[in-house]
């Protein structure tokens, strides 16, 4: 995998408890963590992982890599910091245009908070009433900056102005689908809302930032023993008797040999070709003139229609 790859591990109870609470009409849009969301909405193991490995099987035909990955009612990842925010805001107009009752979850993460972007999306949102879930994902660290060294207000669900804000426990899969479930009553019936869910990311951001330059090693363990959402679940559903120990271990191992599969797959499978890089690029198939462009001989090719056109 080339280039960044930001990876949501430690953040599961987000992304999980967010989609339990969805229902056929809502949408998603989030900045550059999507891999469990992409699988989330409904791309196979082996779509995520060939489109993380540039393979025509991704679900992007591994065009849009570790940051762009697409499904219905997914509108994907964003490599600029803060763009999908308004974004975020476009899809719950539609919604509220179409008259479909649906909304749109806009995730972005606490460095991107800063960015002027989403106040203005704020704003806008606030006087057209739009059913928009302003979810701010605080891991508590920017690309290599603690939250508490660039932000003079680290209480984001307040920043919201006019916006009512709730917190909740990131790591607590069950409190942030209760949240979530609350906020997508209160949007449809209000308009916006902005919704914080503390959690903490355990890896960096590529090869280059192993994580530990601006954190300590010691920090990262302490939240994995203490406060990992995976196994905190785990150990709730047993202690209630929900699951035994040995279906954990099966359903674990399931779950690795289908992953280990599609890893394979994903390794082996055609890379795309060079008259792939301008097929589907465009959702209709125009060629406008450009002044003072050079002429160039690669028409463009639709083989399929957008998951979201």
């Amino acid at each position: 995998i080339r280039g960044f790859c930001h990876l949501y591990s430690g953040q599961e109870a987000c992304a999980v408890g967010m989609r339990a609470a969805m229902r056929d009409v809502d949408n998603i849009i989030s900045a550059y963590r999507v891999h469990g969301w992409t699988y989330l909405m409904g791309v196979s193991p082996l779509g995520v992982l060939a489109e993380l490995t540039g393979r025509q099987s991704g679900c992007a035909k591994g065009k849009g890599g570790s940051m762009h990955m697409y499904c219905p009612n997914f509108y994907g990842g964003n490599g600029i910091v803060g763009a999908q925010v308004p974004l975020g805001a476009g899809v719950a107009l539609a919604c509220k245009y179409k008259g479909n009752g649906g909304m749109c979850l806009a995730l972005y993460g606490d460095g991107a908070a800063n960015q002027g972007q989403v106040f203005e999306a704020y704003n806008m949102a606030y006087l057209w009433k739009l059913p928009v879930i302003f979810v701010c994902e605080n891991n508590n660290y920017g690309m290599g900056t603690s939250a508490e060294r660039a932000s003079s207000n680290t209480d984001y669900y307040t920043r919201g102005d006019a916006l009512p804000g709730i917190w909740v426990d990131g790591m607590d899969v069950l409190a942030v689908r209760s949240a979530t479930e609350f906020a997508i009553d209160y949007v449809n019936k209000n308009g916006p809302l902005v919704m914080e869910t503390n959690t903490y990311r355990y890896s960096g951001h590529s090869m280059s930032d192993p994580g530990t330059s601006y954190r300590t090693r010691e920090e990262i363990q302490e939240v994995r023993q203490k406060r990992d959402p995976i196994t905190s679940f785990k150990e709730m559903c047993i202690e209630q008797g929900l699951i035994t120990t040995d279906e954990v271990k099966a359903i674990d191992t399931k779950v690795r040999k289908e992953v280990d599969e599609a890893t394979a797959q994903a390794k082996s499978d055609a890379e795309l070709p060079l008259s792939g890089l301008w097929t589907d690029v465009y959702s209709q198939c125009l060629e406008p003139k450009i002044r003072n462009c050079v002429d160039y001989n690669l028409k463009h090719v639709q083989q399929s229609k957008g998951v979201n056109h």
